[in-house]
């Protein structure tokens, strides 16, 4: 027997009498999204279910793949349409027959908050539970932090909202979020029984904004208190980590009606922040990277087993990555030491998870059976894919190339992991350069997130989804790059790292400059960035380019002065700041301030005073604005590849967006404002991109472009 339902919503929302049990089926492909035709078909069903006699359980399950994902995307920005979430969950845990969440697939954000609201939960094996709506800068806002707490208590939920991790159905039985795990995976047939049983044992609604998992007070107390203190660290800037701890402590300390209007207010807080702006464009941004027109058309080659030229620090984190993703790994050295050394880094890194509980020695184990070490190139005659890792020399990597000509199968990748030199002389110089990709990696690569795909002129499309479809394998943000110096990321950051350079000589401090960097929202300054990798690594790069430098653009010596006393960094103990005794917190270094007052008095610059603000506009104008330079060349197919390479290789805030994002929210008239007025002091450096001059005329911002892609 079915029930009727409202029209607008009887195709998303589906209603049939099983005997003396309501089911209630969501059934809005794809992912079955809680849009407003959504949230009103569960509220009728509700509705329906309480007002008819014969109805003495309602089961709720998704159709299709999932339970309810989360949110309609549809919606985000829009002004919201009624029923809001809250109501939902409210009128499903004030039904007054027992209702039951059947959970498979997944159960996220709203699609838990709902499961919550019910009165009984079971899953299956494959379902996969969270409240990760602190990745786009929000909150649990339809009782998700009032009722996790009461649910599993206050330790639990705040490790669930403040990672936004999802966890499996036996995981979620263990924490108590879910009542049982059903014993196939026929999540409607086990539902069903479920409901049939709790109706034979005349089980009543159990509502969980009455269970006790903050009963003991103590115990919710010292766990609130310990998560504000960690997230005070790890979310530095963040707006939305705290308030959940806030929520969290509201359910403790309030009752429950008073705890859901103070979440409501905090969610509404979040949700007018610029910080949920930036957070959602980034997760749009890094969805949308893995998009390129070679994606589209054509499909990728093989990958099953993977080379690596080079065994050096970078070298062993690519393949630690590529070991981590299951896939077999031949590494090439000169010779046996230079091999022991290069299986040494690997080790060392999985020697590192260990100690700090993250893998087990049987895991360690497991992974390094899929490594082998050669010093013969001839290893690599069955590799799918070949990564070089060498040192950054045009001679070496033509060398190394040529080999791999030489040995490599027919349709093997061969991919240079070059930050800067020319990939398409590299393949110009082999018999098939249709073959040759650029992947660069970033260090530490078994950690960082992102990948540029460097695609040089000759390769062919499915060569590059292969890169593509590496990174996904990695779990890495791919992000599609053009040939040029630098490529996206390195050739911005020599730009914007100049702009700093031009603060430092012209009188700020390289401290303040960090300082103001960190408190806009970077993990670390230009300077603190330049220690840790080793400054030699940006002097060779800039002697490199000297005999092609222009000989009347501005050139700041202070960094090559420090490198010539061989102040490389942390690893030499002092760069632009000293670290005593093996400290990896650097500390300000006075004769590095003498160095750079001569530098001033030789250029003859007299030093000048700038406020933290100052420095900020400058350092992310100049970003800006060879950000845009690169869109405008094709060099990045849009502005929002730009912010996914900035957000994931060079520590831009994720919760502002990108450097492109971050304009347009500032404005792009007054950053062409500010470049024009900087020009009047250095017009070689600070000439505007003709991509801002173009928007700016026609009133468009860089969002515009993303759309248009």
């Amino acid at each position: 027997m079915t029930l009727s339902s409202a029209p607008e919503t009887a195709d998303v929302v589906q209603r049939e009498l099983r005997g003396n049990v309501l089911v209630v089926t969501i059934d809005h492909a794809p992912v079955n999204a809680l849009n407003a035709a959504v949230r009103r078909g569960l509220i009728d069903a509700i509705e329906a279910a309480d007002a008819n006699a014969s109805v003495r359980a309602v089961l709720i399950v998704g159709a299709g793949r999932n339970f309810i994902a989360g949110a309609d995307i549809r919606e985000f920005g829009k002004p919201a349409a009624p029923p809001s979430l809250p109501e939902v969950c409210n009128r499903i845990e004030r039904c007054d027959k027992p209702v039951i969440a059947a959970i498979h697939g997944a159960a996220l954000g709203g699609g838990l908050e709902v499961a919550l609201g019910a009165h009984y939960r079971i899953a299956v094996d494959g379902a996969k539970l969270g409240l990760p709506e602190v990745q786009l800068g929000l909150l649990p806002g339809a009782g998700g932090t009032q009722r996790s707490a009461r649910l599993i208590g206050a330790e639990a939920a705040l490790s669930l909202m403040l990672s936004g991790r999802h966890v499996g159905a036996q995981e979620a039985l263990r924490l108590g979020l879910v009542d049982r795990v059903g014993q196939t995976d026929d999540v409607f047939a086990e539902g069903l029984a479920y409901a049939h049983e709790l109706i034979a044992t005349h089980a009543a609604p159990r509502r969980t904004k009455n269970a006790r998992g903050l009963a003991d007070k103590e115990a919710s107390a010292t766990a609130i208190a310990a998560a504000r203190e960690e997230t005070q660290k790890k979310s530095r800037g963040l707006l939305s980590p705290l308030k959940i701890v806030d929520c969290v402590e509201a359910a403790m300390n309030r009752p429950f009606d008073e705890g859901l209007r103070f979440e409501r207010e905090q969610f509404l807080e979040c949700r007018e922040s610029p910080q949920r702006a930036g957070l959602v464009h980034a997760f749009f941004a890094e969805r949308e990277t893995q998009k390129s027109p070679e994606t589209r058309d054509a499909q990728p080659r093989a990958l099953r087993s993977v080379g690596v030229i080079g065994g050096g620090t970078m070298g062993a984190g690519i393949a630690v990555a590529l070991l981590d993703a299951g896939l077999k790994v031949t590494m090439i050295e000169r010779d046996d030491a230079s091999l022991e050394r290069g299986r040494a880094h690997i080790e060392k890194v999985y020697d590192g998870l260990i100690a700090k509980g993250r893998m087990t020695q049987e895991a360690k184990a497991r992974a390094l059976q899929h490594f082998n070490g050669d010093t013969k190139y001839d290893a690599l005659a069955d590799a799918d894919l070949v990564i070089e890792a060498v040192f950054e020399d045009m001679a070496v990597k033509k060398a190394v190339f040529a080999e791999l000509d030489r040995v490599c199968k027919s349709g093997a990748v061969l991919a240079t992991n070059t930050s800067y030199l020319d990939i398409d002389e590299i393949a110009a110089s082999i018999a098939r350069p249709q073959d040759v990709l650029g992947l660069h990696f970033f260090s530490p690569a078994n950690i960082m997130k992102l990948l540029e795909v460097v695609v040089p002129a000759r390769v062919s499309a499915e060569v590059v989804a292969t890169g593509f479809e590496l990174a996904k394998k990695l779990k890495k943000v791919a992000v599609r790059a053009g040939v040029c110096d630098g490529f996206i990321g390195n050739r911005m950051l020599a730009v914007y790292r100049a702009a700093a350079d031009h603060l430092m000589e012209d009188g700020a401090s390289p401290y303040q400059i960090d300082r103001a960097v960190r408190d806009f929202g970077f993990p670390m300054g230009p300077y603190q960035v330049i220690d840790l990798a080793g400054g030699d690594i940006g002097w060779a790069a800039r002697k490199r380019r000297a005999a092609t430098r222009d000989p009347n653009a501005r050139y700041v010596r202070i960094g090559d002065e420090l490198c010539e006393r061989g102040w490389f960094g942390q690893k030499t103990k002092r760069g632009f700041y000293r670290y005593d005794d093996g400290a990896r917190i650097g500390t300000p270094d006075a004769e590095v301030e003498s160095i750079i007052d001569a530098e001033r008095k030789r250029v003859g610059v007299t030093p000048r005073t700038f406020t933290d603000e100052q420095i900020v506009r400058r350092y992310l104008a100049a970003m800006i604005n060879e950000g845009a330079n690169i869109v405008h060349e094709g060099i990045a197919q849009r502005p929002l590849d730009v912010d996914a390479t900035l957000m994931h290789g060079f520590g831009f805030p994720r919760y502002r967006g990108g450097p492109m994002h971050y304009a347009d929210t500032v404005g792009l008239d007054k950053i062409l404002a500010d470049i024009r007025e900087f020009a009047k002091d250095d017009p070689r450096f600070w000439r505007a991109s003709p991509l801002i001059v173009d928007l700016v005329a026609r009133g468009a911002n860089f969002a515009s472009l993303n759309r248009a892609a």
